[in-house]
């Protein structure tokens, strides 16, 4: 027993709390836990303290059990961005170097460079495409001239040598015609004069054979016109509209290939525009995020863009919200809506919880392998605010009013429950508890206590049995006061 100094003693030693408001950063377990984990280092590093603590007769130090509120929240870190940004991308193909980029946070006006690249590349496309130009409009140019050619030859033909041709042997159709009907007519006379006996049958035979020759020059003549007409002018029409076509044919290809050379041309011509990218309107230009485990910006002078890349964004500063990972065990207790306490380097404000991501972050070393859900805190329009602040987010998720509270320090966790000491004039006793909710501080007590009651702080520094129930061995030794 204690008398009334041990017990002002006691008294006096006793911490007290109407009212508590803490934050978790993952769920009030895993608070529970590490409160516990720390009893336990303190209890195994307190061994030899405990001897003295006996030899000393020193009490315990304990907690008065009170009523008051209990707000659990879980708080993060994170940092300001835009919600709306516009974003500034790469336009220049294939890789290219960048030789000037502005800093970030630059309040910039419109007409200001905000990035330049290499050229390099770029101008030497645009020399070789510029003679590749030269080079197709040359070769077009011939290829029209054998369009023209290929056309006027057709002209040629049909107007000149087709018409010539068929002048010349129709002619000849003619005096061989002619050449027929004098020879028949000195048949006609041979035999006239044969019968009357005054040529002999040798010259009629004579004339006979003259005509059968002029019959033939004729028949050979009308055979060549014929065949000039029906069939050497098809032909030799065929040859040259094929020579067209494909003259036309060329020519065509010809000026695809010029369309080709003189768009890649154009393009690097544009793409050398794009090599240097300035402001279209005033604002505040940022670099874009980088990956998670990289300590350096993507965006610097030297490092290496690809086309469509992202380079710089100009965030909308009237649309700000904060990302901040949320720990795996407690996201299912945060809902959309929820109020947040945003804390800035020199103002506080208040957000609401936007959205919550229902896939997990990528957990890496540079995370500790903690695996967390991006959470997207909305903010009001405040003057002052600027993407990459610090803030630290606190969402409240449970609100406890005239609840039992114990520290987190005076409970030991087993795997048959929750156990506190409570300290009285006969010693001490070891009570069950029922526990509705936790944060890093303080345990929301159902039963197992009461108001009033004082409980030990630490109890594995000064029970032998609260510090095998720390350790999860068994222990014989009865619960006393010492």
């Amino acid at each position: 027993m204690t008398n009334d100094g041990d017990q002002k003693n006691t008294d006096s030693r006793a911490t007290t709390s109407s009212s508590t408001e803490s934050s978790v950063g993952t769920g009030g377990k895993r608070w529970f836990g590490m409160g516990v984990l720390l009893i336990l280092v303190v209890g195994l590093g307190g061994w030899g303290s405990i001897s003295l603590s006996k030899t000393k007769k020193e009490p315990p130090k304990v907690h008065r059990v009170a009523r008051g509120g209990v707000k659990v929240a879980v708080t993060e870190q994170g940092t300001l961005e835009s919600f709306n940004n516009t974003e500034i991308k790469c336009r220049v193909r294939g890789f290219n170097m960048v030789t000037y980029v502005v800093e970030t946070g630059t309040i910039v006006q419109p007409g200001d460079v905000l990035v330049r690249l290499d050229t390099k590349n770029i101008d030497d496309t645009l020399s070789t495409q510029q003679t590749k130009v030269h080079e197709a409009r040359a070769t077009l140019e011939e290829s029209k001239a054998s369009v023209a050619e290929a056309g006027i030859a057709i002209d040629a033909y049909l107007e000149g040598t087709f018409k010539s041709a068929e002048l010349n042997l129709t002619r000849q159709v003619e005096v061989a015609s002619e050449n027929l009907r004098i020879a028949q007519s000195s048949l006609t006379d041979s035999e006239r004069l044969f019968k009357k006996g005054f040529v002999t049958d040798l010259e009629v035979e004579g004339n006979k054979l003259t005509v059968n020759q002029a019959e033939l020059e004729l028949k050979v003549k009308e055979v060549e016109l014929e065949v000039l007409r029906n069939y050497t002018k098809a032909m030799r029409l065929k040859t040259l509209e094929g020579n067209l076509k494909a003259s036309t044919s060329k020519m065509e290809a010809d000026q695809a290939g010029l369309s080709m050379d003189q768009i890649r041309l154009d393009r690097a011509l544009e793409e050398l525009t794009f090599c240097e990218i300035k402001a279209d309107r005033e604002g505040m230009v940022i670099y874009p995020s980088a990956a998670a485990h990289k300590t350096t910006p993507d965006i610097t002078e030297g490092a290496t863009v690809r086309k469509d890349q992202v380079l710089l964004l100009m965030p909308d500063l009237d649309k700000m919200q904060v990302k901040v990972g949320i720990h795996e065990s407690v996201v299912d207790r945060l809902r959309v809506g929820m109020k947040a306490e945003v804390n800035l380097p020199d103002m506080n404000i208040e957000g609401t919880v936007k959205s919550i991501s229902t896939v997990t972050r990528p957990a890496g070393w540079w995370t500790g392998n903690v695996v967390k859900y991006d959470t997207i805190i909305e903010l009001p329009k405040v003057d002052g605010l600027k993407p990459g602040m610090s803030a630290e987010v606190r969402v409240v998720l449970a609100q406890y009013d005239d609840v039992l509270q114990v520290p987190v320090s005076a409970v030991i966790e087993t795997d048959e429950g929750q156990w506190c000491w409570v300290w009285t004039e006969a010693g001490s006793q070891k009570r069950k508890l029922e526990i509705e909710d936790t944060d890093e501080k303080f345990v929301v007590v159902t039963s197992g206590i009461k108001e009033g009651d004082q409980v030990v702080l630490n109890p594995s520094a000064y029970f032998e049995e609260a510090r095998a129930e720390a350790l999860g061995v068994p222990d014989a030794s009865p619960s006393v006061a010492e």
